[in-house]
């Protein structure tokens, strides 16, 4: 059965802040609800805070951690803390690079309050998917001095667009059977007093892609063509933690440039770009907006901490 287009996708810029937050930016955290599911990629220090600003509500599915610097995870031990005084009592489950193990171990030791539900560890390498219910996040690896991953949510292919016309010519009446065959399945009409089947395939155009995000983390330049993501990607939030004038200097760490950012989104064909990690030496995102803008020809956005971009569906 073909699933039927129409859940949202929000991506809450919660933590936008490089290695060190500042008044206006918090450390690492995104979160991403796709219909009721809630994903988040990072938990810097703060999240749970950033998740009351942005009324997102508590309601985690699942959450995703690219590498194990502590601007990147230290908020995992307040938000479960919140989740168990709230008496969450499903599992949750963390995913993650080598080395998930230890963290599991320090959030269980350390957590104070009655816990009625596990943190399920589930470590994570390059090339890994995890399957959701009409989507998949899947794993590339990034250059980041140690092991570190990238994810990338995609949806599964949409159908077609419907044929109405062509429909009621082979004598399907408008109504339910309209959305059994736009789902996928065969229906039977009566034409002349005799029963017709008619095929999905028969009133349903070439199926269409699903929108898709993608999240590097922090990273040097990696080819996100040869590692697998989606061309005409809807959305890549990139390390761009340096303007282009300090590149030898991201070099030296380990991060990207948004310059960098900007040539890695247009070699995808990238429908926008979101800087992030910005580092807290700059007081303004000007240099990193023309950075990026002067290699990329889509949308550049620097979001700032609370903001919230909602993903349509392509016309196409």
């Amino acid at each position: 059965m073909a699933p039927i287009a129409g859940e949202t996708l929000q991506v809450y810029f919660l933590g936008t802040a490089g290695a060190l937050p500042t008044v206006l930016r918090n450390p690492a955290c995104f979160l991403v609800r796709r219909g009721s599911d809630t994903l988040l990629f990072d938990c810097g220090e703060g999240a749970q805070q950033q998740m009351m600003r942005a009324q997102t509500g508590f309601t985690v599915d699942a959450i995703f951690i690219t590498h194990w610097h502590a601007d990147h995870y230290l908020g995992l031990l307040g938000l479960v803390q919140t989740l168990a005084f709230n008496g969450r009592a499903e599992p949750l489950p963390l995913y993650g690079p080598p080395g998930l193990d230890e963290i599991v171990h320090v959030i269980e030791h350390l957590s104070t309050a009655t816990m009625r539900f596990p943190v399920q560890g589930h470590v994570l390498r390059a090339g890994d998917e995890v399957r959701f219910d009409g989507y998949t996040v899947r794993t590339y690896g990034t250059r980041h001095g140690m092991q570190s991953l990238g994810y990338a949510l995609v949806e599964d292919d949409r159908p077609g667009r419907f044929d109405r016309e062509g429909a009621i010519a082979l004598g399907v009446r408008p109504g339910p059977l309209f959305g059994k065959l736009q789902r996928g399945e065969a229906v039977t009409v009566t034409v002349d007093g005799a029963p017709v089947e008619v095929r999905p395939e028969q009133v349903l155009g070439p199926g269409r892609p699903g929108r898709s995000i993608a999240y590097t983390g922090d990273t040097r330049p990696v080819d996100l063509v040869r590692v697998g993501l989606p061309r005409g990607l809807d959305l890549l939030i990139h390390d761009a933690t340096y303007a282009d004038a300090d590149a030898a200097r991201a070099a030296e760490v380990h991060h990207a440039t948004a310059g960098e950012a900007g040539e890695a989104a247009e070699r995808l064909g990238a429908k926008r770009l979101a800087l992030v990690h910005l580092s807290s030496r700059y007081t303004s995102p000007a240099d990193h907006l023309r950075d990026a803008a002067a290699r990329f020809s889509g949308e550049v956005l620097v979001p700032d901490d609370l903001v919230m971009l909602e993903l349509p569906f392509s016309d196409q």
